[in-house]
């Protein structure tokens, strides 16, 4: 018998692979001359293609956003909250794409991927990614896909910049932009919190310089660290309170170095699960393309002058209780499209899960992405 899912679940879902053979030129000065895509779709394109939802991921993320691959898979995508029939992402109306980027590792072409010109894999020497990059690879899957304009452009963090890069690269392109937990570039600070992650890489003797495919090693540790440390910003002191506080693991000290607190256990099982799953070659280039990313540079770092170049509408949501991209970054955003003459609905969310607030089902946070995407599938029709 097979396996039902609740009626709101998108249900099984395969993932889909795109081929690009024309040569992609990057931020950085080179260009890959070939690359594939690995995507899933949900939903139904309509027969003018107007009703396309693009959901941009962030660090972490992938392509699998919503549904299960198999009937024995225990958790769905990672947004999948969000994501299908009747929810806020409703697909009944919208048809919804999402992917794994260029330079990642689940399946579109990145570090672990063979280099066309050496025969072996990338490594070290795959390209370093900008934001920009991502967005151009995007648009030519919309290409392939026969979308001209997409109905929104999502995305949470760096999803979020991936969105507003979309805004000013592609204008014509996209009719309502949606960021979410976002900023229009790091703070000194969170770059800080970056390079200090990568180090914990880096300085891994498993790294072999980013070659460590070709020792038949791997960095674990140092990426498990460095996830440790990047999973302490995701998180608010009052979320950790509430889940740990001073709770011990044991129900007693023991007076060494080993697990006490619930929250050294915690943080030990995400960092190891993350360093079973996640490329350290790809952490160390998804963390340098949120470092680089700063969209005003090009404008004389004047926020407004280079939003003054979207023709979309905006909507924008920060959290209460998140410190890695405050409220107030969301809101340079908002006074900057205000400034250029931009339509721009914001709204600061009050959520104790701190940055990863964004993927969760929060009741006012869900109701603002619903009631305004129902308006954006009124207004086109579908």
């Amino acid at each position: 018998m097979s396996k039902s899912y609740p009626s709101d679940s998108v249900g099984l879902v395969s993932p889909q692979r795109a081929h690009f053979s024309e040569p992609l030129p990057l931020r950085c000065g080179r260009e890959i001359s070939e690359y594939e895509l690995v995507f899933e779709t949900y939903g139904e394109l309509n027969k003018d293609r107007s009703n396309a939802v693009l959901i941009c991921h962030a660090l972490s993320g992938n392509h699998h956003a919503a549904g299960f691959h198999s009937p024995e898979d225990t958790k769905p995508g990672w947004w999948d909250s969000a994501i299908g029939p009747g929810k806020p992402i409703d697909t009944r109306r919208f048809f919804v794409i999402a992917l794994n980027n260029l330079g990642g590792c689940d399946g579109s072409t990145g570090p672990q991927s063979i280099n066309p010109e050496t025969g072996t894999p990338y490594g070290p020497d795959f390209p370093v990614m900008a934001v920009r990059d991502w967005v151009k690879s995007q648009a030519r899957l919309a290409d392939r896909l026969g979308i001209r304009q997409f109905a929104a452009v999502v995305g949470g963090s760096l999803g979020g910049m991936q969105a507003l890069r979309w805004s000013i690269d592609y204008p014509d392109r996209i009719r309502h932009c949606i960021i979410i937990a976002a900023a229009p570039k790091l703070s000194a600070q969170n770059i800080a919190f970056n390079e200090v992650a990568r180090q914990a890489i880096v300085r891994d003797p498993d790294f072999h310089e980013g070659r460590y495919l070709d020792h038949n090693t791997y960095p674990a540790q140092g990426l498990a660290l460095a996830r440790m440390l990047g999973h302490i910003t995701y998180l608010s002191d009052d979320s950790m309170r509430e889940k740990f506080g001073r709770d011990l693991k044991s129900g007693k000290l023991n007076f060494n170095y080993e697990v006490d607190f619930e929250v050294e256990s915690y943080l030990r099982y995400q960092g190891e699960s993350f360093s079973n799953r996640f490329d350290a070659n790809t952490y160390l280039l998804m963390t340098k393309a949120l470092d680089y990313f700063d969209p005003a540079a090009d404008h004389n770092h004047d926020l407004a002058a280079c939003l003054s170049q979207a023709h979309c509408e905006f909507l924008l949501a920060s959290f209460s209780t998140d410190w890695r991209f405050a409220p107030e970054r969301s809101e340079e955003i908002v006074t900057a499209l205000i400034k250029a003459k931009k339509k721009v609905t914001y709204m600061e969310i009050d959520a104790p899960q701190g940055h990863d607030a964004f993927l969760f089902p929060i009741p006012d946070y869900f109701s603002l992405l619903s009631t305004y995407l129902d308006r954006v599938a009124k207004e086109g029709g579908f």
